[in-house]
């Protein structure tokens, strides 16, 4: 297609400069806008993930991305050049952009190796199998090569995904719910084995997904999405410990909410006892709050303050998450190690162990 002006690259290019840049897009399925504004930056090798419940829009910023989805405003910008603008759009063949779908979207009828030379058409044949070639020796596919998908496991039609999306060497890596379809076990193990490969490499990725375990094992960064936008641009690492508002908090890591009010500029009472704040509360006395408890915020201590009754428990192997449920009615999470073993109806002790209060103003779901 010939490009309109909004399309020219930008002759200044720099290592420092971001591979992709979202500015300010909004987007509708169908006649419902799903995206509001959005906005974010992503530089080379970097891995990304924008994660949120079913419905927020990730999926759509996606396909934005790639080619496959109109913009209503702002831009789309890879490797300095405009890909996207309103009312027109480089077609996704045009954009070196790989993407991997969330069913793996494999050709039933193609080999192993015939699905992952499906993007390199454009290549010499010679040229071709020796691409071919190596990416399936780096996938550990090489043995094989000459199976159909329907003869692989999940994590090896995974791999070949992987290996089609990667063998056109393009600029940008895109995936959708990459390991929806794997079990929890495998999932966890291609994640990391996913990311170790995408830094190996210094590939440039972006994934969308429902799942906080799969984003935390891919992303250097994750951008929390509710209703359209990206509410939390952060790592893992922040988003768990110092969620910037309500939603956060409760979106990400299990956790409960304990009601309280200030009692000094670095105090919070509770029902459950006075608990310190490393940093000095911005609101003034008796204001009413929440309080975040994690389950590692519970400690069993045999003579704790606290007295709680086991209402369900889940063993994780080196620990069990245990709920609890006080005298006083309030509901807790607990993670103890696996020796302390108690069973649903047993009375234990425990104590609270607060290393960063996190806390939000009662009644105000932004925080």
């Amino acid at each position: 297609m010939d490009r309109p002006d909004q399309f020219r690259s930008s002759t200044v290019r720099s290592d420092s400069q971001p591979l992709l840049e979202v500015r300010g897009i909004s987007c509708n399925y169908e006649l419902e806008r799903v995206v509001f504004d959005l906005s974010l930056t992503v530089h080379r090798g970097e891995q990304v993930c924008l994660l949120g419940p079913s419905g927020c829009g990730k999926t759509t910023v996606l396909r934005a991305i790639a080619g496959f989805h109109p913009i209503l405003t702002g831009g789309i910008f890879i490797n300095d050049q405009q890909v996207s603008a309103v009312g027109a759009m480089v077609p996704p063949e045009s954009r070196r952009v790989g993407m991997v779908f969330q069913d793996h979207a494999l050709f039933p009828h193609l080999t192993v190796r015939q699905n992952v030379a499906a993007g390199l058409s454009q290549l010499p044949e010679g040229s071709r199998g020796e691409s071919v070639g190596e990416m399936l020796e780096r996938m550990g596919l090489s043995h094989h090569a000459d199976r159909f998908p329907h003869e692989l496991s999940g994590g090896q039609q995974q791999r070949v995904a992987l290996a089609r999306a990667l063998a056109p060497r393009p600029l940008l890596l895109l995936m959708d719910e990459p390991f929806s379809s794997l079990d929890q076990e495998l999932r966890e193990h291609m994640g990391q084995e996913v990311s170790d490969m995408l830094k190996e490499s210094g590939t440039t990725c972006v994934m969308v997904t429902h799942d906080q375990h799969d984003a935390f094992a891919l992303g250097d960064k994750v951008g929390v999405m509710s209703e359209g936008s990206i509410v939390q641009w952060d790592t893992p690492y922040n988003l768990y410990h110092q969620p910037g508002n309500h939603f956060v908090a409760d979106f990400i890591g299990n956790g409960v909410f304990l009601s309280g009010e200030v009692v000094s500029p670095q105090q919070v009472s509770t029902p459950l006892g006075i608990l310190p704040s490393d940093e000095p509360l911005i609101w003034s006395s008796r204001t009413p709050l929440e309080i975040l408890l994690r389950p590692d915020d519970v400690v069993y201590d045999a003579a704790g303050p606290i007295q709680a009754r086991v209402t369900r428990r889940a063993f994780k192997g080196a620990q069990i998450l245990y709920t609890l449920r006080t005298l006083e009615g309030i509901k807790l999470l607990a993670l103890f190690p696996s020796h302390a073993n108690f069973e649903i109806g047993d009375d234990v002790r425990v104590r609270l162990d607060v290393d960063h209060l996190v806390v939000f103003e009662h009644d105000d779901p932004l925080g």
